[in-house]
Parts: structure tokens; C-alpha cells; sequence
């Protein structure tokens, strides 16, 4: 459903982006005592702008990197249009905030979140928008509780928008952060919507704020339960191997790392989300019955988490 948009809509969309990316860091610093966030603040020739604000070796956290961006930009690159083509060609206003967390602890999975708002403008005609974002989990360690209550909150996040909300974004984000190219999830998924516009604006904006506000509550507690866990150099090396497979897909296939590229978009920015130590082996195996293998016999595989509620 598409209904009209005007500048104090998304001024308000605006703010309320600036408040959650304050939120999150907030929310983390808290986690990691004593560490806290630098911030570089910064101007986007072609209109728009940003703050990058990123921090790095933390006790809990090795880096977590929380942008907030409003841009302009002449014509939407092809990342975004490839499936609107109707849309190629015109203006663009992007707004979001996108968070990823890299820990140190190997048993603390390292998170993402997105949230956007993207209005596509031509002299003539009315503006076209619509929001996207979700949020989804990297464990390096499985622990079923943590996934269960994971997905309890991308549950509750989306409960009161409609039954079918839930497993449809879900089962989008296991399409989604699929590594094509190993066959094999990113991680144990969670919520993944774009193009969203089914809604009025303000319904719309009012799901993006109840999975802001569920992503802090669904990732906080699992960091506290795990981040005090002794690990040794086996949960590290290993951590540093799946970590591989993150940059891969940010890399290769994430749609946010392409657009802002393609766009012309800050790299140090873009880029932030890539983990500051990662390692590649050739053709490397996890040891049969092992914690490692049960990663990928368990958990990096696409379940019904909440099958048994």
C-alpha cells in the first residue's frame, strides 16, 4: 500500500534513528565497562551525511561499529533497483541505522541490525518509499537457549503487525544470509524484510521501532550470560575461521555493502562491519562430534526455533 510521504514524516524517521543508534551505544558500553565509542562525524559531497561511531578493544567487545546516514544521491544505483526497475534513474534520500558487533569472547555471538528508510523522487510525481531492515545472529558456539529466546524476540517484535509477519521475515532472512557460494547459513537468522510498504508510513515506521527496540532486548542478555566465559586459543582460532565466512558474505552478497558502494558511499563506513582479525584455512573440517561440528550440524542450519512453543 502506498500512501503520500512529506519532509516532516521523514524528519521524524530521522530522529528517531538518531535516538536508536544513541540507544545502542549506550546499551554496549554498558556490556564493556570502561570502553567507549569514538565518533567521526562526516559530509557527503553529493548531499547528506553521517556519524560513524565505532568501538574497539573492549574487554567484551573487539569492535562494534554503529552508523547512522542520511544521504542524497542523484539516481538510485543498481543495487536497489535491480528489482524495481521503474524506480531506475530517479533521486534518492536514504536514511538508517546499521550496527554490527564483533566480540572477543568466542561464546558470544557477534550481531547485526539494520533499519532504513529510502524515498525515491521524480519531478512530476508522487515520492515512492518503503523501509527495510531486520536483525540476525553469528554464533560461533551454539547454545539453544540463546536462539530460542532469540527468535522469541523477532517474534515479539512482530506480533502485534500480524501472525504471518514473523515467519515470513524470518524465513526471508534464512533465504537471505545464505552464503551461496559454501551452501551454508551465515548464521541462525532472525528477522530480514525490504521493500516495505504494505503499510501506511506511519504503521511502517512503527514496526521499524519495535525491531530496533527488540533487537536490544533480544542481544544484551546473551552477551551478559556468555561474555565471562573462559575460552582458550581452539574457541579462538576457531571464532577467527567462522569470521571468514562473515566477510564473505558482506562482500560478496549483502545488498547494504553493495549499494553503498555502488552509490559512492563512505567505505570507511561500509566497511566498518568486517572484523579487524579473521583467518582462512584451505579446506578445514571440524573435528566429528565436536563443539565446532556442532555448529554446523545444529545450529547453521535454517530450523523452526520456536517449534516447540
Amino acid at each position: 500500500m502506498q500512501n503520500s510521504v512529506d519532509d516532516e514524516a521523514v524528519a521524524e524517521v530521522e530522529s528517531w534513528l538518531m535516538q536508536l543508534q544513541d540507544a545502542v551505544c549506550v546499551a554496549l558500553e554498558g556490556c564493556d565497562s570502561g570502553t567507549h565509542f569514538e565518533q567521526d562525524a562526516w559530509q557527503r559531497a553529493e548531499g547528506g551525511g553521517g556519524r560513524t561511531r565505532v568501538l574497539s578493544g573492549g574487554g567484551v567487545f573487539e569492535q562494534a561499529g554503529v552508523n547512522f546516514s542520511h544521504v542524497r544521491g542523484d539516481a538510485l544505483p543498481a543495487a536497489a533497483t535491480a528489482r524495481r526497475p521503474e524506480l531506475v534513474g530517479r533521486r534518492f534520500r536514504a536514511m538508517g541505522v546499521s550496527l554490527v558487533v564483533h566480540p572477543l569472547n568466542p561464546y558470544v555471538p557477534t550481531s547485526h541490525a539494520n533499519v532504513r528508510l529510502f524515498v525515491a523522487e521524480k519531478s512530476g510525481e508522487a515520492p515512492v518509499w518503503w523501509f527495510g531492515g531486520g536483525f540476525d545472529l553469528t554464533p560461533y558456539y551454539g547454545f539453544e537457549s540463546d536462539a530460542v529466546a532469540w527468535h522469541r524476540a523477532a517474534r515479539a517484535a512482530c506480533a502485534e503487525f500480524g501472525d504471518d509477519v514473523y515467519p515470513r521475515f524470518k524465513q526471508w532472512c534464512d533465504d537471505y544470509f545464505h552464503i551461496k557460494h559454501r551452501n551454508e547459513q551465515r548464521g541462525i537468522g532472525g528477522l530480514f524484510f525490504d521493500d516495505l510498504n504494505e503499510w501506511p508510513f506511519a504503521r511502517c515506521f512503527e514496526f521499524i521501532r519495535s525491531v530496533g527496540e527488540h533487537y536490544l532486548q533480544a542481544y544484551i542478555p546473551i552477551v551478559e550470560r556468555h561474555k565471562d566465559t573462559p575460552f582458550g586459543e581452539r574457541e579462538r582460532d576457531f571464532q577467527l575461521y567462522r569470521r571468514g565466512r562473515y566477510v564473505e558474505f558482506n562482500l560478496v552478497h549483502d545488498r547494504g555493502t553493495l549499494f553503498g558502494l555502488q552509490s559512492g558511499g563512505r567505505t570507511e563506513s561500509i566497511l566498518m562491519s568486517l572484523p579487524p582479525n579473521v583467518r582462512w584455512r584451505y579446506d578445514w573440517k571440524p573435528e566429528p562430534g565436536s563443539p565446532e561440528a556442532e555448529l554446523y550440524s545444529q545450529f547453521i542450519q535454517p530450523r523452526d526455533w520456536l517449534a516447540a512453543d
